[in-house]
């Protein structure tokens, strides 16, 4: 099989609606979704008309037997030509209306779990940094894929299902045009179906709900032993997670099995109470038969609407069992859709057009949303002038990186205020923002694609020549050359394919070609050796003239970078000046200083 190239892809439009769930939580799930369906009504509405057509004339191939029946052999004419040729028409017009039925439904239902796909995936990205602090990611992707699924399969088999109630209806006029009573007598089981269809469903619903949060569960800990495997390998736990494993496994087993035995106690039932219309059938219409009360081809009739009517009955219980696994699945993708992220823009945002990168930090205290009774910040207040290189130091724990997490609002503050050139960030937009202000965190991530992609990740329509020559400044070139595909090379999973010091100097690559006016430096070559990070420390001095830069150092290498040191204690600064100066003024950083937290200067 051929598959398209990337290029054909790149070609290929793919237009994804702005159409949502409607924002009312009151209402049902299916009329949440409602919106979603209806965009596709021109869809629906060609795969109704071709569904309806395609199953009138199926309905109708029985009176057309018996017509044959009745009229051409009872009667011993013999005449039957005509009537097989026209139940081969309508054998094959009745196909072609199904598949293209069977066609546009399906692709419809997939085109929707597309769109909620991506509903998912673009409320992700605009999320606060919050959410995903308390939701692990293995759930986020089994709500993406799973969940969406059980959406995806109601949507294609429920329309299924209703078209069968069409047929059992059509079949019931039809039967009632030849025999009333012995209609009557076909579905007096049909009541008790319903009643077993109602006690199925609430048994179902909770079982669906706990199966798929269960799955959701499992997912979680996959995931984390993937994206965790080498932590879980130095300390030789693989025993462990593979008992977490089981047990999770074990509790999806119990409700999986619940949730069968559930569909077990109620769904031969369901599907088994129909076909006593037959021996009612047999009995009663063969009694009929033998005192010429009706005709062999009426009872012929009768047989093959039996099996019609019984359709809609042994889909029933797969159709409800997916309607509340639809149902439990949706409500867990709402959680997702209806989340408001707590960073966004206001609606008299400012843009940046040219900042000069002055920045204050006014009296502003933090605490984190999962967490509002411990203080990270407390009336802290620094000035940092526009070019300016400031160094924050601490110890563990004191504020360090939530400083630099509050100036591309990651989070806002609670208390306080911090300005760029004056105004406060929460009155300026958040992607200009984010553009100006770039942070190289303490743990390098890549993607898994082309060192030359990840470079430019920041720059997609970045020249060759602008992509070696950061690659250079982050003394990332001489590696990459070496490298088999040289700037081709797909590195793996985050990156792990290359060492922590390459991947350190792939980001600082990335960061320095998106050129932002404000720049963090979160312990970013933390990874590197002694010579290669003097390397780098060179050629970031000669980049960081006109650009204000925060520096969180945890070495006296990366120290020696600033023209101030900032020396911050439980969340406010304890005391500020040059390096040598906060030698002979401040024990604290003496202190910090001695404790092998950092490194000489060279």
């Amino acid at each position: 099989m051929n598959y398209p190239t990337q290029l054909e892809l790149e070609k290929q439009k793919f237009t994804i609606s702005d159409t949502s769930i409607d924002p009312d939580v009151k209402k049902r799930w299916f009329k949440r979704l409602y919106p979603l369906i209806k965009e596709q009504k021109n869809s629906f509405l060609l795969t109704a008309f071709c569904g309806i057509s395609g199953l009138a004339i199926q309905v109708s191939v029985p009176m057309v037997m018996r017509e044959a029946i009745d009229n051409a052999l009872t009667d011993g004419t013999g005449k039957i030509a005509s009537y097989v040729w026209g139940l081969l028409a309508m054998a094959i017009i009745a196909f072609a209306l199904r598949f293209t039925y069977r066609f546009l439904l399906f692709k419809t239902a997939y085109r929707i779990e597309t769109q909620l796909r991506s509903l998912i995936f673009k409320r992700l990205t605009k999320l606060s940094f919050s959410f995903f602090d308390r939701i692990a990611s293995g759930e986020v992707i089994s709500r993406a894929n799973s969940d969406i699924r059980s959406i995806q399969l109601l949507l294609a088999f429920g329309p299924l299902a209703v078209l069968s109630i069409f047929s059992f209806l059509l079949a019931f006029i039809f039967m009632l045009s030849i025999h009333i009573p012995l209609t009557l007598v076909t579905i007096s089981c049909m009541p008790f179906v319903y009643i077993l269809a109602q006690k199925m469903r609430d048994k179902v619903f909770p079982l669906s709900w706990v199966t798929q949060g269960r799955t959701a569960d499992l997912a979680m800990v996959v995931d984390e032993n993937i994206n965790g495997s080498r932590i879980v390998k130095s300390f030789a736990a693989e025993k462990d997670q593979i008992k977490l494993l089981a047990q999770m496994a074990q509790r999806l087993r119990w409700s999986s099995t619940a949730l069968i035995d559930a569909r077990a106690r109620f769904n031969p039932l369901i599907e088994s109470l129909p076909r006593l219309g037959m021996a009612g059938i047999l009995m009663y219409g063969g009694w009929l038969s033998i005192n010429d009360r009706i005709g062999i081809g009426a009872l012929i009739a009768f047989s093959s609407y039996v099996i019609m009517i019984s359709v809609p009955f042994r889909m029933l219980g797969f159709v409800l069992l997916q309607a509340q696994r639809a149902a439990a699945s949706s409500l867990r993708i709402f959680e997702i859709l209806d989340e408001k992220p707590d960073v966004v823009d206001k609606p008299s945002a400012k843009r940046i057009i040219s900042p000069a990168g002055n920045l204050t930090f006014k009296n502003v205290t933090f605490s984190y949303p999962n967490d509002e009774n411990l203080i990270i910040l407390d009336d802290f207040n620094l000035e940092i002038n526009a070019g300016e290189t400031i160094a924050l130091v601490g110890r563990t724990g004191c504020g360090k990186s939530t400083v630099a997490r509050l100036l591309p609002r990651f989070y806002d503050v609670t208390g306080g205020s911090i300005l760029l050139d004056g105004t406060d960030i929460r009155d300026l937009v958040l992607e200009d923002l984010r553009t100006h202000i770039n942070v190289i965190p303490d743990e390098p991530f890549l993607f898994a694609d082309s060192i030359r992609n990840n470079i430019a990740f920041g720059k997609p329509d970045a020249k060759e020549s602008e992509i070696i020559d950061v690659a250079k400044a982050a003394q990332a070139d001489s590696f990459i050359n070496h490298l088999e595909n040289g700037y081709e090379q797909v590195v793996g999973e985050r990156g792990y394919t290359l060492s922590g010091g390459q991947r350190q100097r792939v980001v600082v690559a990335r960061t320095l070609l998106s050129n932002p006016k404000i720049l963090v430096l979160d312990d970013s070559t933390s990874s590197i050796d002694v010579e290669t990070e003097s390397l780098i420390h060179a050629s970031l001095k000669k980049l960081l003239q006109n650009r204000t830069t925060l520096v969180i150092a945890h070495r006296l290498s990366t120290i020696s970078l600033a023209d101030r040191v900032i020396l911050m204690e439980a969340g406010k600064v304890k005391a500020q000046g040059t390096h040598e100066y906060l030698l002979e003024n401040s024990p604290e950083y003496e202190s910090i200083l001695s404790s092998g937290l950092t490194r000489k200067v060279k």
